[in-house]
């Protein structure tokens, strides 16, 4: 039985891409789903970073090894350069590494393949949609106005080539108050919800800024106990029964 494919996108970068990808398949993972992560982000790449993970994968019989952390496969091409210097290739050779992630990579049995995109609608969203014709889509957003209107790009581009929407996810959307405990809105209100309703979708989540902290399984990973943890393992049951 073939995956889920799910890709989560942006249409400008900074609004907490990688974040999402890496939680929402930490989280699907802690429910039981066998889940797989591409970091889709050829020059931009994160994952290797937020999950705290170092190391060149192995080939056996040709295949590459996914290298697996919090029971997640992962596969980035942070880990063919352990030495943090860029990625340097032109357009047509990013579609190939993406051709060699999802087709010479040994996956073995997957509930879940996610992909963390590049933010925008360029080479690499478009080489996916080539390779994947039954992908679902996560767009996310801020509530700034700004990059509500410019993730409406990447979100119009899904449904152009008739993929799903499941719907939108708002980062960054409050501070809590350590006063009062009221909400505080730095970057505005309703972004993501003028985002859905402009893509005829939902809000999946909205999620509060604050960093994972010193008890955190890793630098971008949220604990499982923690408010956000349980904000995201609601995003991935939202996620599982969109997709059942």
């Amino acid at each position: 039985m073939k995956p889920v494919h799910v890709s989560i996108v942006s249409g400008k970068g900074g609004v907490g891409k990688s974040t999402v990808s890496a939680n929402l398949a930490v989280s699907l993972s802690r429910l039981g789903k066998k889940v797989g992560l591409i970091d889709a982000d050829i020059y931009g790449f994160s994952i290797p970073s937020m999950m705290e993970v170092r190391m060149e994968p192995e080939t056996v019989q040709e295949r590459l090894q996914p290298i697996e952390k919090f029971g997640v496969k992962l596969m980035s091409s942070g880990f063919l350069r352990l030495d943090n210097q860029p990625v340097v290739m032109r357009g047509p050779m990013l579609g190939r590494v993406l051709k060699t992630f999802l087709h010479t990579v040994d996956w073995g049995e997957l509930d879940y393949l996610l992909f963390d995109l590049p933010p925008g609608t360029g080479d690499i969203p478009l080489d996916l949609h080539d390779l994947v014709k039954d992908m679902r889509e996560i767009v996310v957003t801020t509530p700034h106005e700004t990059a509500s209107e410019v993730a409406f790009r990447a979100g119009a581009m899904t449904a152009r080539t008739g993929n799903e929407i499941l719907g939108v996810v708002e980062n960054m959307s409050y501070i809590q108050c350590g006063c009062c405990d009221k909400p505080l809105y730095p970057f505005g209100e309703n972004g993501g919800k003028q985002l859905a309703e402009s893509l005829r979708s939902r809000v999946l989540a909205q999620f509060p800024i604050e960093r994972p902290g010193q008890e955190a399984p890793a630098l971008g990973i949220y604990h499982e106990d923690s408010l956000i943890g349980r904000q995201y393992r609601e995003l991935a049951d939202d996620v599982i029964r969109l997709t059942s």
